[in-house]
């Protein structure tokens, strides 16, 4: 499976997801839910102690209505940190399929940036399990976004026009495919998007819509596309479409990444768009690497988006 470590878990009592085939993946996790990340040292508490300079920041924890039901948002800011100018709307990855707001990807990333001055709205949403497909996750992602709008400056402090959108892996497939969404219809649309290895491609291993249905990353597109016709979606694969329109735009890749080539390709479809688009490419780094705590070559990569971040406000 191609996606953050809550998936991974290999404990006593549970599947190792990482050599279960995807379908069957898929079938335990809509019968029993997502399992507790076997990791001991990623829960809050134990963050706040690896990481003092994280413990102002404050969070709020608010319900949007969804299409499907209650999507869960957390809102996060450090009233000691001087706000850099933009907020960010944050969406974790999961492979369409798992993730959720507590996860490092979602939550210790989120801490980081409030941290540094850039407030965070951390997004949840319906996953693809069950018979759920596309459109349902990216509903979610637009309502988040459309409350974002609304309560911008009450619960983030920063206008509208201040917002940015982004995510990691599945979830950066979710937020570009969201922008083209907001584009095609004349909606808002962020004034930046933030995509960290993201899936842009039904095919993201070779940037292209030509999937092997056997493949892993191919069955997770196709569960999450739900027909072949969504597979050629940019509203669903945004690296379907041509760029046009697209707000200022930081891809981060990582070095050892198999998307890699997806992330590639698209930055180079924005620059072909005459879009404003940097590529930043971690080195020696994996997918999932924002996932892990710690990590130095996480620390790189949330210290670039932050920086990214902050020259919006020049």
């Amino acid at each position: 499976m191609t996606d953050s470590a809550p998936l991974e878990a290999d404990v006593a009592g549970l599947p190792d997801f990482r050599r279960m085939p995807v379908p069957e993946a898929i079938g335990w996790l809509a019968e029993h839910g997502e399992p507790a990340d076997p990791r001991p040292d990623i829960d809050t508490a134990s963050l706040l102690r690896r990481f003092p300079r994280l413990g102002s920041v404050v969070t709020e924890d608010r319900t949007v209505e969804g299409p499907l039901g209650p999507i869960p948002v957390r809102a996060y800011r450090d009233p000691s940190a001087p706000t850099t100018g933009p907020a960010l709307v944050w969406v974790h990855g999961g492979a369409f399929i798992g993730g959720y707001l507590d996860m490092p990807e979602s939550n210790w990333v989120a801490r980081e940036l409030a941290a540094r001055g850039i407030p965070v709205l951390s997004v949840d949403y319906t996953k693809c399990l069950g018979g759920v497909h596309y459109p349902a996750p990216s509903d979610d992602v637009l309502a988040a976004w459309r409350f974002a709008l609304v309560e911008s400056e009450a619960l983030l402090g920063v206008a509208p026009s201040d917002l940015l959108l982004g995510g990691a892996s599945a979830g950066g497939a979710l937020t570009a495919g969201a922008t083209q969404r907001l584009l095609d219809a004349g909606e808002t649309s962020p004034a930046g998007l933030v995509l960290v290895y993201p899936v842009l491609h039904a095919n993201g291993p070779e940037a292209s819509p030509r999937i092997d249905a056997e493949s892993p990353q191919g069955q997770l597109s196709v569960n999450y596309a739900g027909s072949d016709e969504a597979l050629l979606d940019p509203h669903v694969f945004a690296g379907m479409g041509d760029g046009a329109g697209f707000p200022p735009t930081l891809i981060v890749t990582c070095e050892n990444d198999g998307l890699r080539p997806s992330g590639e390709a698209f930055a180079a479809t924005l620059q072909a768009a005459s879009r404003d688009v940097t590529l930043y490419d971690e080195p020696n780094a994996g997918h999932g690497h924002i996932d892990q705590p710690g990590d130095e070559g996480a620390l790189r990569t949330i210290g670039a988006i932050a920086d990214w971040i902050a020259a919006r406000s020049i």
